[in-house]
Parts: C-alpha cells; sequence; structure tokens
C-alpha cells in the first residue's frame, strides 16, 4: 500500500512538473536595457525557456512609455512584460492598477527596501549615482558635502531631472537626507552648477577636463576608468541613490506565465550574475559585483520611497526649476 501510494505521488510530481517548468508561446517585452544588454537577456532566458519566443522593442524609459500610454489609450496594450528604468515610474502604473502581482516570486535574499511589498514590480539591479571626479583634480571628495569646498567652485557638471530619470532619483534622494536637503543643492547652484542634459554629457565634460567634479551613474564611470579615461567614482559617505531597472508584468498580459517565468530568470541568481557581467551591480548581495566595484556590502543606499516620490515629483521639478532657473 505504502509503495502504491508512493509511486503515485512521485507520478503525479513528474506529470505536473513540465507543466510548470516548461513555458512557451510569444512572450512581448518592453525594455530600456541598452539593444547589446537587452539581446543578451532575451538569449540568456532563451537558453533556459527555449519554447519562448520573444518579441522586444527597445528605447528610452519616456519613449517607451509615451509608446505604451497610446496603446492604453487604444485599448490595445502589447507588452506582456516591461523592463524599464525606475521605481518611480512603475509605481504610477502600479496605482493605475495596470500591473499583475507576482505573488510567487523569490525575493526571500533581497532588500526589502528595493523591492515593492505588493511585489507588482521587482527590481533587478543597482546602478547608483554617485560622484565622478577628474584625476587631474586636487580634491578627492568623499562627501557629498566636498562638493561644496572652494576647490570645486565653477567645476562642477549635472545631468538634470527635467531630462534623466536618474538625475531625478537622485535629487529626491539627496534632498530628503537629514543633512543635505535642499539647502545643499542651493549651494550647487552658488558653486555655479549648471545642470543639463543626461549623464553621458556629464561623463564628456568632466573626462575631458572642461568640469572636474559631477554627479553620474556608477558604470559610466567604472567603465571609463576601466578603459584608461582620467576619471574615478566615488561612493560618497552619506549613500549613493539608485535606479534599480525593476521588472514588472501588466495585467493585460497576454502570456502570463511565460512573464512570470521572465521575471523569475531575472532574480534568479543566474540572472543577477548575467547583470554583474554586463557591468553592473546586481541587486541580490550573494552575487558578486563586477570589477571595479566595491562589494554589495559596502554600499550604502540613500533611503528613497518611490511612492513618496511620485506624488511630489511635480513640486520637487519645480523647486529644481526655482533654484537653477529651468
Amino acid at each position: 500500500m505504502f509503495k502504491t501510494k508512493l509511486l503515485a505521488a512521485l507520478l503525479t510530481v513528474s506529470l505536473a512538473t513540465p507543466a510548470i517548468a516548461e513555458v512557451s508561446g510569444k512572450l512581448v517585452l518592453y525594455t530600456s536595457q541598452p539593444n547589446a544588454d537587452a539581446q543578451q537577456t532575451v538569449d540568456a532566458f532563451k537558453a533556459k525557456h527555449p519554447g519562448v519566443e520573444i518579441e522586444w522593442v527597445r528605447d528610452g524609459t519616456s519613449k517607451v512609455m509615451a509608446k505604451l500610454r497610446a496603446e492604453f489609450a487604444a485599448g490595445d496594450p502589447q507588452p506582456d512584460v516591461l523592463l524599464i528604468a525606475d521605481t518611480v515610474t512603475m509605481e504610477g502604473l502600479k496605482q493605475e492598477d495596470r500591473l499583475l502581482a507576482h505573488e510567487g516570486a523569490d525575493v526571500s535574499a533581497y532588500d526589502p527596501a528595493i523591492m515593492d511589498k505588493d511585489r507588482t514590480y521587482f527590481s533587478t539591479k543597482l546602478i547608483t549615482t554617485g560622484i565622478m571626479y577628474n584625476t587631474g583634480a586636487e580634491m578627492v571628495p568623499t562627501s557629498y558635502k566636498d562638493l561644496l569646498k572652494p576647490e570645486a567652485k565653477d567645476r562642477l557638471a549635472m545631468p538634470s531631472p527635467l531630462t534623466s530619470g536618474a538625475a531625478t532619483i537622485h535629487m529626491v534622494a539627496v534632498t530628503g537626507h537629514p543633512d543635505l536637503g535642499w539647502d545643499f543643492y542651493e549651494g550647487l547652484a552658488a558653486q555655479g552648477a549648471n545642470p543639463q542634459g543626461g549623464n553621458g554629457g556629464t561623463y564628456k565634460a568632466i573626462a575631458g577636463g572642461e568640469k572636474l567634479y559631477g554627479f553620474i551613474v556608477d558604470f559610466l564611470a567604472i567603465r571609463g576608468a576601466a578603459e584608461g579615461a582620467p576619471v574615478a567614482f566615488v561612493f560618497p559617505e552619506e549613500g549613493v541613490s539608485a535606479v534599480t531597472e525593476p521588472v514588472a508584468i501588466l495585467k493585460t498580459a497576454k502570456n502570463p506565465d511565460a512573464a512570470k517565468a521572465f521575471v523569475d530568470f531575472l532574480l534568479s541568481e543566474d540572472g543577477q550574475k548575467l547583470a554583474a557581467s554586463q557591468g553592473y551591480l546586481p541587486a541580490h548581495p550573494a552575487v558578486a559585483a563586477p570589477e571595479g566595484f566595491p562589494s554589495r556590502d559596502k554600499i550604502k543606499l540613500l533611503d528613497f520611497d518611490a511612492a513618496k516620490a511620485l506624488e511630489g515629483d511635480t513640486a520637487n521639478k519645480m523647486k529644481f526649476e526655482e533654484i537653477f532657473g529651468g
């Protein structure tokens, strides 16, 4: 009797497992990843789930969202999965009830602070913003406040929160710090900072010596230094902000099973190792950081609340324009 029940149980498991493990069909992905990263991500997922055909569309987050908004308006949203730059955009979609919760996603290893508690979107990496400086500069900053010293006067470059999502998140996180606040941004304006454009322009200005210090996303500076550019990246003592490239499933997904498998892959150690191999800091604390980064436990993240940032977005940008003149 026992052997019969055991055999029946094993047979049930063997029959059930393929249905759970093997997903198939078409999966539509909208992403803001760079083209090469997106292709690598798709290829790595397909290696584990060869039955899934992936169609993907890539553009900057603002353009991806403009396309998706038009599809919402037409009543015909196309993507099953979104993999875009920031949690504030995802929080907006969540509040509009556009996202499907993935209750079974395993986030047990992750810092709860970077995950949506309702499991409607999931951070997949940490693209931090800190300080980059030209190695020819006299002062080596260790704190944001160092940028208010005379040595940095008229030598600052910054991306604009009116252009860059990462710069917006950095502004919110820094001005929310009790020792910095909006007084710090007013101090940057007094130092002659003129925020404009995105991170690429800031990198060129500092690497070329036109400016000496500024805020920038980590991988640009770290990759540049590895390639011989006269730059270095600092994780300031107060902490860094982070764009976390969250992934989410739309409630209108036509293939939710494949979409969940895609999310699970990105959160798995293999998915996180892929992110590290692409030169990004993995969100999973057990996965080693790429060369040039400190270990995950050495990096302090500034507090950031996506819902609060979304609520205060207009007021924050108006305050920024008031300080810097738009």
